[in-house]
């Protein structure tokens, strides 16, 4: 029943449930209660639920259809405890009937898919009832597939640093169709997920995407590819009862033109009347396939051509096995399915968001032996279905997750203050080197890039710690400033070119804790404008409530040179507007030390809620990802060091890490006008100029250092919300009202799109001008491209002066 690479299987081995010690006929009952319980919790969520506003509830009962058979046989045959598994977006009411069969969730949930609080329309980490069981979010396709695979990839680095933990394979169940998404095959090819032979990928090869039939010469250009990255590629394509008729006369001819049949050609089968099933099949075929069908009856005939493998639970539970075998490289499982198995709709072209009819259903229910008082029934204890599923749930019982590190991160790592400008992308270098040097804390850190560790300055701790490799390899040139020194105790993990690669690896590392049972601190970079490249990745991994820091550096136009393609603008408004992420865009060394040991600290242990409390903003509760868009820009240190003696260093480093302090107070001008300048990163140097030329002018410019907008917009959220739900007058954020003790005109300037920053005119209740980057860059110098986007001290007076006049003043 499979075909490999090799074709050098033992015939006489048996790794099927029989070898397991399990019955057959007890596996196949249980999958068609799944089949049964799937189907029905799509039906009632919107035949049986109240309308809801016009709006079709949705669910893929087709598509949960065709793995019902392969889920089957994992949950109740082949997994372990340990096994962490993907499943493909649309089974989930397949992952949720397992997991009720398995005691695993409440009765009352099968009727919640896809309403609030209840069954997520896709298995959700975070959301579902039933999470302690979701290993993998799921949704974005081609997301969920692979991060198992770079869950390996970190399970291989946590046993090489800290000691193997139980064996465990990371399995994805995924469908045919989400191997046309490109990031599928990043994440195949690139050195980093090679060897990874506990890793199982069982492709749902049903043959029909959302909008057709999938073409079957793509089976032979995947298995190509799959080969060519070094992988062990399995195809099981035929049941038993297909097998059986291929050892008849005519057999080989029979499995001949199964072979060469066209997916186009073999879809069209299903659901025609049984009289003419034959006559459709043989057209055109040689004559011995005639014969080999000769003694199947018009009847039997529709069962026997669509005996396919991924439906044959003893096929299924030998191709696991013999991927099991395989330790040296991942495996993949072509398993031939048919989209909407076991229902009426099966085949149908159109069948991936089609529900059956209540009359359909009522048919499966009595085919499945149930009546509505026992349709939603567990298997009676006794029963052998009932004993099976107790000894599977007690066998897949998991111990609690570990997702703090007892670790102590100090409060920063008192860079040495230099009388020469320092940009924030070199200070990062600087204190990730610092904090290697603990040896309590050195341990959990764990860098990674997409072949720019050098240059978004990762070279020092690379230069401590290694570069990470399963086996030692030769250093060839040990030359320069960089020792790229490659093996199993490294603490940076390379990757190829590929920004989607680089997250898909952080979230995955921000889950250590929960999937391999060791939290690290993971630490990424990525050229800034590139972040965007790996967004659908960065969203999967903080949806799936990783922990992890990664910095966009250079960012901006400031990196004048290198030209528009080079310069980000739209990533500080993704960093704010992104859940269970944190944007921070320190200007100053010190104030970037400070926040990246913060944010160190809160990835090792989690949100602090005494923090919380002692602050009263947004700081001591956000979790997740935290964004530092850093420069390359040299900025001189005085100014910081001025606020710093002016408000100490106490108080100073609260107000960093809430988002915004006074960086320049006004002189006292009585009767002067009064504007707020408020600049995050890069840009500083120049609103400090504009202040000093305001003064100039007679106008109190205060200076307002914003080192998280996501913060401060968090914080004043916050407030928003708490008056809108109690019906009372909301309260300014302690953040704000140290920072803009007075209510006047504002500026604000960035070098990012300029509405990144313009709701603080609403939050304080003042007139705003915002200044940014609102068009594509080019190459220049600083001056250039700040002069053509209206970032000099000129432009930043003018616009203070607008603001002024918005009151009058």
């Amino acid at each position: 029943m499979l075909r490999d690479e090799t074709d050098l299987r033992d015939p006489a081995k048996d790794d099927g449930a029989t070898a397991l010690g399990i019955d057959l006929p007890v596996l196949e009952q249980i999958a068609r209660r799944v089949l049964w319980l799937s189907t029905r919790i799509v039906d009632t969520a919107n035949h049986d639920r109240p309308d809801a506003g016009g709006i079709k509830v949705g669910g893929h009962q087709a598509s949960s259809a065709s793995l019902v058979s392969a889920m089957t046989a994992l949950w109740f045959a082949h997994l372990d405890a340990a096994d962490r598994i993907s499943v493909k977006p649309h089974a989930s009411p397949v992952f949720h009937a397992v997991q009720y069969l398995l005691s695993n969730l409440d009765r009352g949930y099968l009727t919640t898919l896809r309403a609030a609080g209840g069954l997520q329309s896709y298995p959700s980490r975070t959301k579902d009832p039933d999470r302690m069981w979701v290993d993998f979010s799921t949704g974005s396709v081609g997301l969920g597939a692979v991060a198992p695979l770079f869950a390996a990839a970190t399970r291989r680095y946590v046993d090489a640093h800290f000691g193997a933990r139980p064996a465990s394979r990371f399995i994805a169940l995924l469908g045919d169709a989400e191997l046309d998404e490109g990031n599928v095959w990043e994440a195949v090819a690139d050195p980093a997920t090679q060897g990874l032979g506990n890793v199982m990928w069982i492709v749902d090869f049903n043959r029909q995407s959302l909008d057709r039939v999938v073409p079957g010469s793509r089976i032979a250009q995947w298995r190509g590819q799959f080969r060519s990255a070094g992988w062990h590629v399995v195809e099981l394509k035929y049941g038993r009862r297909l097998q059986a008729a291929f050892r008849r006369p005519g057999g080989p001819a029979l499995r001949d033109w199964l072979d060469i049949m066209p997916n186009e050609r073999y879809q069209s089968l299903f659901g025609l009347p049984v009289r003419e099933l034959r006559a459709r099949f043989l057209d055109g075929a040689p004559s011995d396939v005639s014969v080999a069908l000769a003694d199947f009856t018009d009847h039997d005939l529709p069962d026997l051509l669509t005996n396919l493998g991924g439906h044959d639970i003893d096929a299924l539970l030998e191709a696991y096995a013999d991927c099991d075998r395989v330790t040296d490289r991942p495996s993949v499982v072509f398993a031939y399915t048919v989209k909407g198995w076991g229902l009426p709709i099966a085949g149908d072209p159109r069948n991936h968001s089609a529900l059956l009819a209540p009359d359909q259903i009522e048919q499966l229910r009595a085919s499945s032996g149930l009546t509505v008082q026992t349709e939603w029934n567990r298997f009676d204890p006794a029963t052998p279905e009932g004993v099976l599923a107790a000894q599977r749930r007690e066998h897949l019982t998991r111990p609690a997750s570990a997702r703090r590190l007892d670790v102590a991160v100090r409060a920063g790592t008192g860079q040495r203050i230099s009388t020469k400008p320092v940009s924030t992308q070199q200070t990062f270098g600087r204190v990730l080197v610092d904090l290697s040097r603990d040896p309590a804390l050195a341990p959990y850190l764990v860098t990674t890039a997409p072949d720019v560790a050098t240059s978004t300055n990762l070279a020092g701790f690379i230069n401590r710690t290694g570069v990470f490799s399963p086996v030692d390899r030769q250093a060839w040139d040990e030359s320069g400033a960089l020792r790229w020194i490659e093996g199993p105790s490294g603490q940076h993990i390379e990757l190829g070119i590929s920004e989607m690669n680089l997250f898909l690896l952080l979230g995955q590392l921000g889950l250590a804790g929960d999937l391999s049972g060791q939290p690290l601190i993971p630490i990424g970079t990525v050229y800034d404008p590139f972040v965007c490249r790996g967004l659908d990745a960065f969203i999967h991994a903080v949806y799936s409530d990783a922990r992890f820091i990664v910095a966009g550096t250079p960012s901006g136009v400031t990196l004048a040179p290198e030209g528009g393609a080079h310069q980000s603008t739209i990533t500080a408004s993704i960093g704010l507007e992104l859940p269970n992420t944190t944007l921070l865009e320190p200007a100053y060394a010190t104030a970037l030390d400070w926040t990246l040991c913060d944010a160190v600290g809160r990835v090792a242990t989690g949100p602090d809620q005494a923090a919380a409390q002692a602050l009263g903003t947004a700081a001591g509760t956000d979790t997740g990802a935290y964004y530092f868009r850093l420069s390359t820009r040299p900025i001189d240190q005085a100014p910081f060091e001025a606020a710093r003696a002016r408000l100490g260093d106490a108080v100073l480093r609260r107000q960093v890490l809430a988002g915004a302090y006074r960086l320049l107070e006004a002189p006292d001008l009585p009767g002067a006008p009064v504007v707020h300048l408020v600049g995050a990163g890069a840009v500083l140097p120049e609103v400090l100029a504009a202040a000093d030329e305001l003064r100039g002018e007679g106008i109190a410019a205060h200076v307002v250092d914003l080192t998280s907008a996501d913060r401060l917009y968090t914080a004043w959220q916050r407030t928003l919300r708490h008056g809108i739900r109690t019906a009372t007058t909301p309260s300014v954020p302690g953040a704000l009202r140290a920072a803009f003790p007075v209510r006047a005109p504002i500026v604000t300037v960035h070098d990012a799109a300029s509405h990144s920053l313009a709701w603080l005119g609403s939050a304080l209740g003042a007139p705003c001008v915002p200044l940014g980057v609102d068009a594509f860059g080019q190459s220049g110098t600083i001056h250039d491209l700040y002069e053509i986007h209206d970032l000099l001290p000129g432009s930043i007076v003018n616009a203070a002066l607008a603001a002024l006049s918005m009151t009058g003043a």
